[in-house]
């Protein structure tokens, strides 16, 4: 199982900063979405700002919604996870 979201903090050009419970710090990429179904809303609208985490996940208004698992796998390492 892939680590949750703790917390997510939008960026320019549809990319959230994304911070992980293991530790790690990650950058998603939401552009190659912006094309396809529900995620064309966030595409020219405020309403990407708005993302939040719910249950390790991460969510906009209207229903609009990304898993841990496709968030953790398509995201690029800012951050490592240090060792305890």
């Amino acid at each position: 199982m892939n680590p949750r979201v703790t917390r997510a903090t939008p960026q320019a050009e549809h990319r959230l900063l994304l911070q992980f419970d293991n530790g790690e710090t990650r950058l998603f990429d939401l552009t190659p979405w912006l094309d396809k179904g529900v995620f064309r809303a966030l595409r020219d609208s405020p309403e990407f700002a708005q993302a939040r985490v719910v249950d390790g996940s991460v969510e906009w208004p209207g229903e609009i919604d990304l898993s841990y698992d496709t968030l953790y796998l398509r995201s690029v390492v800012v951050k490592q996870a240090t060792a305890a």
